[in-house]
């Protein structure tokens, strides 16, 4: 069991220099202590997924271009979330609008090489069954 994800969670990426905060639409209308709770479809960049301030990632051609202009001393860029696959590590057995939900223990990978993880679910009172 792990702690149901709602609007306004922790996310933490691999490659990023601060965390995000994850934010849930209230389309779906499923609440948790009156927040939006989220799905495995809520991973849309910059509407779900807030950038993690600065990139790191040697598959970010930013990065790779800054790098590579500093003669090969890594230099971070702004970080532009890449996020177009759903969460993985999700509640099999209890959805929202037909998808699964997300728990404290869900990823959802960045195509510049970051994995993304839930520091804190937004609260820590309702459980939900992970995978």
């Amino acid at each position: 069991m792990g702690n149901l994800v709602c609007m306004g969670a922790q996310l933490q990426c691999t490659c990023g220099a601060a965390p995000s905060s994850l934010m849930v639409l209230p389309t779906n209308r499923v609440m948790s202590r009156g927040v939006p709770v989220a799905n495995s479809s809520d991973h849309a960049p910059f509407v779900n997924i807030l950038p993690f301030a600065m990139c790191s990632s040697l598959a970010n051609p930013a990065v790779v271009a800054a790098t590579a202009f500093e003669q090969g001393v890594l230099t971070p860029m702004p970080c532009i979330p890449v996020t177009p696959a759903p969460w993985t590590n999700v509640s099999g057995s209890v959805k929202v609008a037909n998808l699964s939900t997300l728990s404290e223990f869900s990823k959802l990978m960045c195509q510049h090489g970051g994995e993304i993880t839930i520091a804190f679910a937004g609260q820590a009172s309702v459980n939900t069954p992970s995978i």
